[in-house]
């Protein structure tokens, strides 16, 4: 299954990304902080937020290892079953936004972060949304 495999491929290299940023890295974490018209960082996440975000983000990546087949151990159904719903709607929700600073119906839409969410992270999070709902659907 192709689909769950590039969205194993996503989850993996956007935990990655959070790790990363854990021990101490800086690719690409200025650009992904929304940011206010002033320039004025609106989220100042702490390394234990990027920490815990990582392993959601690890889990999701197993979620779909094991759809794709990529892993062999057994979860329980309903795992797949809520799984299977509950992370495309996490995608879809940030997709949409809180109608400010993130997601396609943002109001600031002329900061670094905007810019970058409107071409890359919110398309992102739709693709993830979408493709969930697809092979939540098959």
């Amino acid at each position: 299954m192709i689909l769950p495999t590039i969205l194993t491929t996503i989850f993996i290299t956007l935990a990655l990304i959070h790790f990363n940023w854990v021990i101490g890295g800086q690719f690409g974490l200025h650009a992904s902080l929304p940011t206010n018209e002033n320039g004025e960082i609106m989220l100042k996440p702490k390394k234990y937020d990027s920490a815990i975000v990582g392993l959601g983000l690890t889990a999701f990546a197993l979620f779909y290892s094991l759809k794709a087949g990529l892993l062999n151990f057994t979860l329980p159904e309903w795992v797949f079953t809520y799984g299977g719903w509950i992370i495309p709607i996490i995608f879809l929700i940030r997709a949409i936004g809180e109608f400010k600073y993130v997601g396609f119906f943002k109001k600031v839409k002329q900061t670094q972060f905007a810019k970058a969410d409107t071409k890359l992270f919110s398309p992102l999070c739709l693709f993830i949304a979408v493709s969930g709902v697809i092979i939540q659907l098959s």
